[in-house]
């Protein structure tokens, strides 16, 4: 499997360069949407398209297979070790290509080893991510310990954007507490231009050094006083640790093999990684006719049932599940490898709470974007806000 997986994803690369052509000549053309139909989906072609009871979160487990909510330690194992040896191997075969000086074998092989090594630096997230959500296992310290070392390779602060992350699954799709791209209102909105593509990777960079919103809520993630952080101290101090070690040894790479290596080989990479980052945060919480609540009309359930399950093509598997987000956001501690099975149940037995959009990446990411540039602020007395 773990051979097969570099393989499978050149093929999609070929998917992927089609649909971000294709996202790029819609974009430029300024098309309302990159689809003439508009997207498809379940759930995101009318407004309150929720029943008026919910289930409780009580009733929806119920539905689920008890097994889903169990984490494996060997299981978790194998997709770590996984993610690291893909990365490793990946690194040993450009490293082999670019033994020959010629541009016809130096380029391709460098587009293709951007391209395939930011997803598996991706997949390495989504692992140090089941770990913040302690799903990856059921003992803690396995956990953090997994988590800094995942998130550690990537530059980002383990503990700290776990504890971040927790407001955010604490109060999705609520405008007055939610943490990243929630619509802003009036009084507080800063008068500006939106960065095209909230700047891709570098988007998700600035997320952790100033946050996202209005000055109040914004959370610089190395700031171990901010108040997030400032009662978890000594696991705070362990991901700084983390990330010195790691960028230690980026440095002295960069000192003995020069700053193209470094530049090639691993920023590019995590550049890439980042852009996944912001694609993916904004577009399982934003999409047409699905609901952000205030703070006096939002629930947990309401608030879950707020987004919105994607499918990220060839490389939905690699990148560990990630688009099926609403039992994700359901139930924080059912490991990746039991998504897809929990959402088939889900989808079974509550076929009215569904949210889907099965347009492809790219285009929905621009589509979107360009209404949330229009609508992402809204007047102060809104209860409900829906993007149209």
């Amino acid at each position: 499997m773990v051979v097969t997986e570099p393989i499978k994803f050149a093929v999609g690369t070929v998917f992927f360069t089609r649909s971000f052509v294709r996202a790029l000549y819609e974009y430029l053309k300024d098309d309302k949407i990159p689809s003439k139909e508009g997207p498809k989906g379940i759930g995101i072609n009318q407004q309150d398209s929720l029943p008026k009871e919910l289930p409780s979160v009580v009733d929806i487990k119920k539905k689920l297979p008890k097994h889903c909510f169990e984490p494996d330690v060997p299981t978790s194992m194998y997709y770590a070790v996984k993610d690291l040896v893909l990365v490793a191997v990946t690194f040993a075969c450009v490293l082999y290509a670019h033994q020959y000086s010629s541009p016809w074998i130096w380029w391709p092989s460098l587009l293709m080893y951007w391209a395939v090594q930011g997803t598996f630096f991706t997949s390495i997230f989504v692992i140090g991510h089941d770990c913040g959500h302690d799903s990856f296992s059921n003992h803690k310290g396995l956990n953090d310990l997994v988590g800094n070392v995942m998130h550690s390779f990537l530059m980002c602060p383990f503990y700290m954007w776990k504890l971040s992350h927790r407001v955010h699954h604490q109060n999705n799709a609520n405008f007055d507490k939610d943490e990243v791209f929630y619509p802003i209102k009036e009084s507080e909105s800063i008068p500006g231009v939106t960065v095209p593509g909230f700047g891709f990777g570098t988007g998700w960079l600035a997320y952790l050094f100033v946050g996202y919103g209005p000055l109040k809520r914004k959370v610089n993630h190395f700031d171990l006083q901010h108040p997030f952080f400032r009662n978890h101290l000594i696991p705070c101090l362990w991901s700084v640790l983390g990330l010195t070690i790691w960028g230690t040894v980026l440095y002295s790479y960069g000192r003995i093999y020069g700053f193209w290596p470094w530049f090639n080989y691993y920023f590019v990479p995590l550049f890439i990684f980042s852009s996944y980052m912001v694609i993916i945060t904004f577009l399982h919480h934003t999409e047409v006719n699905t609901p952000w609540y205030s703070d006096s009309q939002w629930d947990f359930v309401k608030g879950q049932l707020s987004t919105i399950d994607r499918d990220y093509g060839p490389v939905h598997y690699i990148i560990h599940s990630i688009g099926t987000h609403q039992m994700h956001h359901m139930f924080t501690h059912i490991p990746h490898y039991h998504l897809e099975e929990a959402t088939t149940h889900f989808r079974k037995n509550f076929p009215d709470l569904v949210r889907t959009c099965n347009e492809p990446i790219l285009p929905s990411f621009m589509r979107m974007f360009k209404k949330f540039e229009a609508q992402s602020v809204i007047p102060d007395d809104t209860v409900v806000h829906y993007y149209k």
